[in-house]
């Protein structure tokens, strides 16, 4: 996947587009994805970096939602179990399938969790990722040494699904690619343009070469998450907002706090969310929040209380009770809510997937589970093709392998999440002097991925590298600092940048990374 074939796959393009979709995140690509594998002719365009907003920025849990089966929303969760076993089945290199204990501290906890999971077992059917079950206190703290003695009985053991987020949408827009979409990152959709009040395309403009795009399409397809009431004003100046955006913050902690393959997940929190403490990349993941913000942003900030309470929680659950200074990053991420009548509350806002038609034909999806992305993608495209007039052809995404598919990525070791690509990396790691060195000794990333991101994954600027093709700066904010000059180096070298471009990279990542480090 090479921008430049993108670019050059785009002006080769005679006439319009069967769909054009505005956005490169799960929902954008999954459509992209779908679209292109059932023959159409698609081309999405993304105004940053896949992945740059809220897909890259979850708890890393693909699920089927044990909130939402308290909720009572079953047919939800239902969906979501069953794209979870998909998920595994499709890209077993990036989803796997991680052990969950819920700490029991009150008589009742036991029983009550334990009938509620096993329903989430019954729920999941063929596609169950393993078995619930109620443990002693002993046997709860052999899964969770570190985890907060004090009045504790025992605990609920559930399965699960994990996986690397911005990983998966690059490996799905390659997917894309690999199908015969064109997909192209720092693209940005600046206006609509219509003929008789019907929405015929798009003006773009491409970010790299400052040149602007007048693009010709059947449908449009609006899957711009936080921003889709952006686009929905350029459709419509008077349109009536549909989304409201929450606000969830996550910290990240050194392996210490939560040692073993178990993760911990705390059902009740003071304000009413689930709380999880996960292993994820040799680090602990802590979260979330949900705070209701105003407008949208590709960097949202953690808020000052949003991090304490994250702290305060972590230490009421852990023996060991981490500080500030403990905290190796926090980021922060924005969720699209579908906007309810009568709704206050964020936390009540309906996580289903919303499709609308506007009446220009401008397709809008948005809301959702970032593990209902492909059953999202797949009710878009049918009606995308009607409102378009396309001859209706059938959804094969099921049983699509994602890129990168393999059933034993592990035996790749740091290079595991790569899957089938991960020999030609070790290849390439070999190429040149240098390229085999790691470029931190907090963090396993080699020299050689940053080539490697530039020549096969689009990667455009060390943040692209350091945030969403590697981990770096979401693992250990102050590590990426310390590897952006060498990063900076070696992708000027592979893009043909000079001096200049790797000073303004290096300034550019300090500004950004500052956010991810808490004092």
């Amino acid at each position: 996947m090479k921008r430049d074939e993108m670019i050059a796959r785009l002006e080769d393009h005679k006439g319009p587009w069967d769909m054009l979709i505005i956005g490169g995140g799960a929902t954008g690509v999954g459509v992209a994805i779908d679209g292109a594998s059932r023959g159409y002719n698609v081309l999405l365009l993304e105004q940053s970096d896949f992945a740059k907003g809220t897909s890259s920025r979850s708890t890393k849990l693909v699920h089927g939602g044990v909130r939402y089966l308290q909720q009572g929303n079953v047919s939800l969760v239902l969906e979501a179990l069953e794209e979870r076993g998909r998920l595994l089945e499709n890209a077993p290199h990036l989803v796997h399938n991680l052990l969950f204990i819920v700490p029991n501290y009150d008589w009742w906890e036991g029983p009550f969790y334990g009938i509620g999971l096993k329903l989430y077992d019954m729920l999941a059917g063929k596609r169950g990722f393993g078995t619930s079950r109620i443990l002693s206190r002993e046997k709860t703290l052999e899964h969770i040494p570190t985890v907060e003695t004090k009045g504790l009985r025992g605990g609920v053991m559930y399965h699960d699904g994990q996986f690397d987020d911005s990983r998966l949408v690059i490996n799905m827009a390659q997917t894309a690619a690999e199908q015969g979409g064109t997909v192209l990152n720092y693209f940005e959709v600046i206006d609509l343009i219509k003929k008789n009040n019907h929405l015929c395309g798009v003006i773009a403009l491409d970010h790299e070469s400052g040149k602007e795009y007048k693009i010709e399409a059947r449908v449009v397809i609006n899957a711009t998450g936080v921003f889709t009431d952006t686009i929905r004003e350029l459709d419509d100046a008077e349109v009536t907002p549909m989304v409201k955006l929450s606000q969830g913050v996550h910290i990240v902690l050194d392996k210490s706090f939560l040692p073993g393959d178990s993760a911990i997940m705390v059902p009740h929190t003071d304000d009413g969310r689930v709380l999880f403490a996960i292993p994820w990349h040799n680090k602990v993941v802590v979260g979330t929040t949900d705070t209701a913000l105003d407008g949208a942003s590709l960097e949202p900030i953690p808020l000052e209380e949003e991090l304490e309470f994250l702290i305060v929680h972590a230490a009421r659950y852990l023996t060991k009770d981490p500080t500030r200074d403990d905290v190796l990053s926090a980021f922060a991420g924005l969720r699209p809510l579908v906007v309810a009548k009568d709704t206050v509350q964020t936390a009540a806002l309906s996580r289903d997937h919303s499709l609308s038609i506007s009446r220009s034909g401008l397709v809008t999806i948005t809301g959702g589970k970032w593990t209902t992305y492909r059953r999202m993608a797949q009710d878009t495209v049918k009606q995308a093709a009607m409102i378009a007039g396309l001859e209706n052809r059938e959804c094969v995404t099921k049983e699509l392998r994602i890129h990168g598919y393999h059933k034993h990525a592990e035996k790749f070791g740091d290079l595991a999440h790569y899957g089938s690509d991960a020999p030609a990396i070790q290849d390439l790691l070999r190429e040149k002097k240098g390229y085999g060195a790691k470029l931190s000794d907090k963090l396993s990333c080699f020299a050689g991925e940053a080539i490697w991101s530039v020549r096969q994954e689009m990667a455009r600027t060390v943040e692209d590298f350091l945030s969403r093709r590697t981990r770096a700066l979401l693992l250990d904010a102050r590590a990426s600092l310390e590897m952006a000059p060498v990063v900076a180096d070696l992708m000027a070298k592979e893009l043909g940048k000079n001096r200049k471009w790797k000073k303004e990279q290096v300034a550019s990542f300090g500004e950004l990374a500052s956010n991810y480090v808490i004092s």
